[in-house]
């Protein structure tokens, strides 16, 4: 039975993310709020 799948390099591309995605993540995180009340928890976020 013949081969149906392609080599693959052995050490892949290194990725670094955009600095746009580093800053919204950021933006993200500072504006979230977790507020727990009893056994609950409410997610926060402010813009």
């Amino acid at each position: 039975m013949a081969k149906l799948y392609s080599k693959r390099k052995l050490a892949p591309k290194k990725m670094l993310p955009k600095k746009e995605t580093i800053r919204l993540i950021l933006q993200y995180s500072c504006a979230l709020n977790i507020v727990k009340i009893g056994n609950m928890n409410f997610d926060l976020i402010a813009n």
